[in-house]
């Protein structure tokens, strides 16, 4: 059987947590926590209190980032670009340490009228951290260019958060992913 861990905020909480483990199958042994990950710094918190789940795991699939891009107050990101990358890097190389293989799921878009976040702000962040992740070994899961094109479909009322069509589709891809890690 092979042991997977979902980490992440709320686009995996509510949203492609919710279907994966059951596209997976009897043959992997899925754990997620109940909690949200929210932003990088939360996450990487969280390695703390989840090290046993996660330790020896087959696959550890992974996102971050809308809280982190947000601009809440209109004063600036919630997260520094450079603080985001740092954090990331730094739960990939615990993970790294403890898990067999590594998946980062780059940060889903918004509705373009979303008032805390810009599609052009989530590009950016992914970018910084996209290349630096692949340079470590970390196998890429791009759901912001699956989502991007069809995003007024795949984005629900809140203009944030996946539909049933986004959730859907993501897990597909979530649960490819990990399947094409653990061979």
């Amino acid at each position: 059987m092979k042991k997977v861990v979902l980490l992440g905020d709320s686009i995996r909480l509510i949203g492609y947590g919710t279907k994966v483990p059951e596209l997976l199958g009897k043959e992997y042994e899925v754990f997620q926590p109940e909690d949200n990950g929210r932003f990088a710094q939360y996450t990487l918190r969280q390695l703390f209190d989840y090290g046993e789940q996660i330790k020896n795991c087959d696959v550890v699939h992974w996102n971050n980032g809308l809280w982190d891009v947000s601009d809440l107050f209109g004063d600036g990101y919630f997260t520094d670009p450079e603080d985001y990358k740092k954090t990331t890097l730094r739960i990939a190389d615990i993970l790294l340490s403890r898990s067999k293989r590594v998946i980062f799921a780059t940060t889903t878009p918004v509705s373009d009228d979303y008032p805390y976040q810009t599609n052009q702000t989530i590009a950016m962040f992914n970018a910084a951290v996209v290349p630096a992740l692949q340079s470590k070994g970390i196998a890429i899961n791009d759901l912001f260019a699956a989502v991007y094109p069809r995003r007024q479909q795949l984005l629900c009322e809140d203009k944030l958060h996946l539909s049933a069509e986004g959730i859907e589709l993501c897990s597909r891809l979530v649960a490819d992913a990990i399947a094409e890690n653990c061979k």
